[in-house]
Order: C-alpha cells, then sequence, then structure tokens
C-alpha cells in the first residue's frame, strides 16, 4: 500500500511540473504577444494589433497592452470604451502616466474639465517634466476661464518643450485674457517665428 502511495505521489509531482511548464510556455508566449500587439500598432497594422489583444486573456495583459486597445477604441471613435480601458491600464499600474495623460484627454474632449485637471496632475505627479500634459492642463483650465492657473500651465510647458509653437499661441491668449499685452505680443512673436520655421 505505501508503495501505491509513493507511486501516486509521484505521478503528482510529474504533473505538477509538466503543467508549471506549460504555464511557463504559455507565459513565454504571451509575451511574444505583447511584442507583436505593439509592433503591429506602431506599423499602422491597428486592426491586426486588436486582433491579437482579443487573443491574449485579460489577466495576462499588461498595463501598455491596456493603453493600446485604449488607443485603438478611441481611433475607431469609441470614447466610452477607451475610457474604461484607461481605467483598467491604471488599475493595473498606477504609474503609468500615458494613461493618465490619455484618460485626461478624453475627459477634456469631452468637456468633464475637472476630471481631466485630475487626470493631468495624476500624470504630472509621475512625470513631471512631460511638456503636453502641462499643454493640456493649461487648456483644461482655459477651458474653466482660470487664467492664472492656466498661464502657469502653459509656462511650464514652454520650459521643458520651447519650439511647439501652440503652446506660446495660447499662453500668448492667457496673457491677453489676464490683460498683459506686452506678454502676448512678445508670445504672439515667438509662435509666429516658429511657425515660420515650420
Amino acid at each position: 500500500m505505501g508503495s501505491m502511495k509513493k507511486f501516486l505521489n509521484l505521478i503528482l509531482a510529474i504533473s505538477f511540473i509538466l503543467s508549471s511548464q506549460v504555464c511557463f510556455a504559455a507565459d513565454e508566449d504571451f509575451e511574444v504577444m505583447k511584442k507583436e500587439v505593439v509592433v503591429l500598432y506602431n506599423t499602422n497594422r491597428v486592426k491586426e494589433a486588436y486582433q491579437m489583444i482579443s487573443k491574449i486573456p485579460e489577466a495576462k495583459r499588461d498595463s501598455e497592452i491596456w493603453l493600446l486597445a485604449a488607443n485603438i477604441t478611441e481611433d475607431y471613435g469609441r470614447d466610452l470604451d477607451a475610457t474604461y480601458l484607461l481605467e483598467k491600464a491604471i488599475s493595473v499600474d498606477p504609474m503609468n502616466y500615458k494613461a493618465y495623460y490619455n484618460l485626461g484627454n478624453l475627459q477634456l474632449k469631452g468637456k468633464k474639465f475637472y476630471s481631466a485637471i485630475m487626470s493631468y496632475n495624476k500624470c504630472l505627479k509621475i512625470k513631471k517634466d512631460f511638456p503636453y500634459a502641462w499643454y493640456n492642463l493649461g487648456n483644461a483650465y482655459l477651458a474653466l476661464d482660470e487664467y492664472s492657473r492656466a498661464k502657469t500651465a502653459f509656462m511650464r510647458a514652454v520650459s521643458f518643450k520651447t519650439s511647439e509653437p501652440d503652446f506660446y499661441y495660447n499662453l500668448a491668449y492667457t496673457y491677453k485674457k489676464l490683460k498683459n499685452n506686452k506678454q502676448a505680443e512678445k508670445m504672439l512673436e515667438i509662435y509666429n517665428t516658429l511657425i515660420e520655421q515650420k
């Protein structure tokens, strides 16, 4: 009886080891699939990228895959689905600044300005030197007529990326709203110079 029990334990151990190797191989396969999704997306093969994502079980999707799925659904005009997918990306990795940024963009587009401000601020807590998050934060403040805050955000955007004409244009507009015409004109001059250089 004892030898039969040892034999069954051996069989169980072997089957456990084999199933572990199968899971490990499957994990490697999912890593390869994730890399393929990124390549497909970056080469504008969006439909194929989305089909590949759908083959990856939700439990195996990392934050970057959720982010790509959100980008694709937004490209197809499904903003509510994209919002859900961005929230999934954030739940998997709360340090994914791109997910907060994209969520802020969707909220800004949907005129949910306070929510957008919160999302951009979360993004900027993680990546303080992200000029486009500062710029869009400024746009959210502009939409709420909070010109001093908009100016601060645009100035931060300009401090990180000095060659973006739109940053200066919106900064000029903000100075105009703050009745600082001299600074508005100076920003418009920079804007015009940058436009001519493009």
